[in-house]
């Protein structure tokens, strides 16, 4: 069925920048609807550890996190596939959640808002204020994309990261579960293999979520075999042949996905502002993508408000935002690639954990460098 209002903005995805920044424009007075391919609850790949400095950001719209009992995590502790270990606390810390919780109490409450929310539904192509889906053609006076870290839009966009040549930080495979464990609340874990690494950390409902990454090409030598590639790769961390070991999965299958992308990524195409994964990924050794994301949709949302009320034109708005997402993130970004590089090669990673070990005060600056403040 087609849709014959002309909304404010259109939202391409609905992850957690997506439904934030629907939440906080309709807050604002003004008409949103939102595109999400899937049907909420839904779970994704994803680390589940939120810094704290979106804490404050989410109860601010309307998520009373402090009735849902989270745990706050505010421990670090990282191995090498040898087994070696550094734990260091984390000076601002975090708190754990599953994706499948915190987006469908965002979903919920942007209905309760009044967003028209179009779930179960797959946008094919933008052409100025026209939005085509499966669901029919929508139009909007402006069009945000939000839609995570890899979509058919970015190709019709024709993204400069999806170019042929960006391909050293383009072939990543994240995968997920939740498991039942026996693990401090307050801790999350980090723990490097060949060619990857995999986190653990405490989420709600009693549950912990085990995410790991690693590259394509370790994935490819198994024959695509996820279960191989953890007894033979993951498994030789002793930690980790432990936890895959005694800790059982309460997913039938793991959830999975291929061809991430950590290349730098634009925060503005063909007008359209992007935020959340769309506009860039942290590397998950260093975490806070959930947060950055929420953080982003932030910044939008203030630039966008100020052009609805007249303010200043649109094409400053998007200045404005592409200015602020670089002065807040972009260091933040590179750091993070910067640290990944350091992990996934075993060798090199005994002698970086060796080496930061005896200078605390070296790790605390690498972490803060990967937080930002609340917002």
């Amino acid at each position: 069925m087609k849709e014959t209002k002309l909304f404010d903005f259109a939202i391409i995805g609905g992850g957690l920048a997506g439904l934030t920044l629907a939440i906080q424009l309709k807050q604002a007075g003004l008409s949103v609807i939102l595109f999400e391919k899937e049907q909420y609850p839904f779970h994704k790949v994803c680390g589940e550890y939120i810094s704290m400095e979106s804490w404050n950001f989410l109860e601010r719209i309307g998520i009373p996190l402090a009735q849902f009992n989270l745990p706050k995590v505010n421990t670090l502790r990282i191995s090498a596939p040898n087994g070696n270990t550094i734990t260091h606390p984390l000076p601002l810390g975090g708190f754990g959640i599953s994706r499948f919780t915190l987006d469908n109490e965002l979903y919920k409450l942007a209905l309760q808002l009044g967003v028209s929310i179009e779930t179960g539904c797959t946008v094919f192509d933008t052409i100025k204020q026209l939005i085509k889906t499966s669901h029919g053609n929508f139009t909007a006076r402006h069009i945000i994309g939000a839609w995570g870290k890899r979509s058919k839009l970015d190709t019709v966009l024709v993204r400069h990261f999806l170019q042929p040549h960006n391909r050293k930080l383009n072939d990543y495979v994240g995968v997920k579960y939740h498991v039942k464990a026996d693990l401090p609340e307050h801790t999350i874990e980090l723990h490097n293999f060949k060619n990857g690494y995999c986190g653990i950390s405490k989420v709600d409902q009693n549950q912990y979520c085990l995410c790991y990454l690693v590259k394509g090409s370790e994935l490819k030598k198994m024959g695509g075999n996820i279960k191989a590639l953890e007894e033979k790769v993951l498994m030789k961390n002793p930690f980790l042949k432990k936890y895959f070991t005694h800790f059982p999965s309460l997913y039938e299958q793991p959830l999975v996905i291929s061809q991430i992308s950590f290349e730098p990524k634009t925060r503005v195409e063909d007008q359209i502002p992007l935020a959340g994964d769309a506009a860039g990924l942290i590397t998950p050794l260093c975490g806070n993508g959930m947060s950055m994301a929420m953080h982003a949709s932030y910044l939008l949302a203030n630039q966008l408000i100020q052009y609805s009320n007249g303010v200043q034109s649109y094409e400053h708005a998007l200045k404005a935002y592409e200015q602020e997402w670089i002065q807040l993130f972009e260091r933040r970004l590179k750091v993070g690639r910067l640290i990944q590089s350091l992990f996934g090669n075993p060798k090199l990673t005994q002698i970086v954990l060796a080496l930061l070990k005896p200078f605390p005060s070296v790790i605390n600056a690498l972490i803060k460098q990967t937080h930002g403040k609340p917002f």
